[in-house]
This record gives structure tokens, C-alpha cells and sequence, in this order.
């Protein structure tokens, strides 16, 4: 059985209007163009001389973004083996440098990592509580004035660790800024 391939859109940057190429994976969901836009918006257009780290990266299209944007450099850390394939065919597509593709565990990447990051994006599979085991440790792996954009499909509350700096949602899905205090 052939797996039928899907597309998403960079929204602005020097690969604006590139399309990139996903493979039809079970709970692969890109994130809507209008949810990127606003996270942009969010973040200031220009997102020179950040890094990024894209936990659960999927499509990649929030890190391509961020490189298309003129970030410093992008980690992206995939479990599954064909959506880590595709996102190693769309980084030799749009030639992108400062791109790093590990195809491993989230919670083994960050167990093992020292870097501390200017933004993260965090998107993980629903219905797997993994923000609840997240949450307590990503702000370990961000720069003093980092922020992490987290997506679920739950409105997440301020507490004693993060400060919701901006939310939205669209349709079913909740998407958030936070800050680690």
C-alpha cells in the first residue's frame, strides 16, 4: 500500500510560499497556516540570531518556518523513522543550514541534552499526557529570556512554574506562549 503524501506551506521568509512534502502518518498533524501565522505574529516576524529547538517535529514546518525567518539554528527531534526521512528530504530541498535532524525520543533528547534554547516548540501527539511530563522539565533547556510554544488540546493555565504570555485556539486545538518562571 502506497502512502499518499501531503503538503504545508511556509508562511513567509526566504522560502515563502515552499511547500514541503509530508508522508500520510497516523497523528501527523501539521499545524493550520492561520495558527502559524499567529505564532509568528507572536514571536516578531524576525527570528535572527534565535535557537530552536522543534521537540515533537513532525512536518518540520514550524522550524522551517523559524529558518526561513533567518533563525541561528534549529534542532529537530522526531521519533518516528518516515517523518524523520521527509524532514531530511525538505532539508535537502530548501538547502537548509543550521538544521540538526535526530530521529529519537523526546524525553531521551532532553535527558541528554545541555543546550539551552531561545525558543521550543512543543507539539506533541494528543491524547498521550505528554505535556504533563514535559512541562516540568523544558525549562531546564531554555535561554534565560526563551519562550515555549506549546499546542494541545487543552487550554493550559498559568501556575508556580510557566506564565501564559498569549494563547488562541482553532478549532479543537489550543496553542499557547509560554514563559518559565
Amino acid at each position: 500500500m502506497v502512502k499518499k503524501q501531503n503538503s504545508v506551506r511556509i508562511n513567509a521568509g526566504v522560502w515563502r510560499s515552499r511547500l514541503l512534502q509530508f508522508p500520510d502518518i497516523n497523528g501527523l498533524r501539521p499545524s493550520p497556516e492561520r495558527v502559524r501565522q499567529t505564532v509568528f505574529n507572536w514571536l516578531g516576524q524576525d527570528m535572527t540570531s534565535r535557537s530552536c529547538l522543534d521537540i515533537f517535529a513532525g512536518t518540520g514546518v514550524f522550524s522551517f518556518e523559524a529558518l526561513s525567518r533567518n533563525a541561528k539554528s534549529v534542532v529537530m527531534v522526531e521519533l518516528s523513522k518516515q517523518a524523520a526521512k521527509s524532514l531530511s528530504q525538505n532539508q535537502a530541498l530548501l538547502k537548509a543550514e543550521n538544521c540538526q535532524i535526530l530521529n529519537m525520543d523526546a524525553m531521551q533528547f532532553l535527558a541528554g541534552n545541555q543546550q539551552k534554547f531561545d525558543l521550543i516548540f512543543c507539539d506533541p501527539p494528543y491524547q498521550k499526557q505528554w505535556l504533563d511530563q514535559l512541562l516540568p522539565i523544558l525549562g531546564e533547556h531554555l535561554a534565560d529570556d526563551g519562550v515555549l510554544y506549546a499546542e494541545a488540546e487543552y487550554k493550559i493555565e498559568s501556575n508556580a512554574d510557566w506564565k501564559v504570555l498569549k494563547q488562541s485556539k482553532a478549532g479543537n486545538v489550543y496553542y499557547h506562549l509560554l514563559k518559565c518562571l
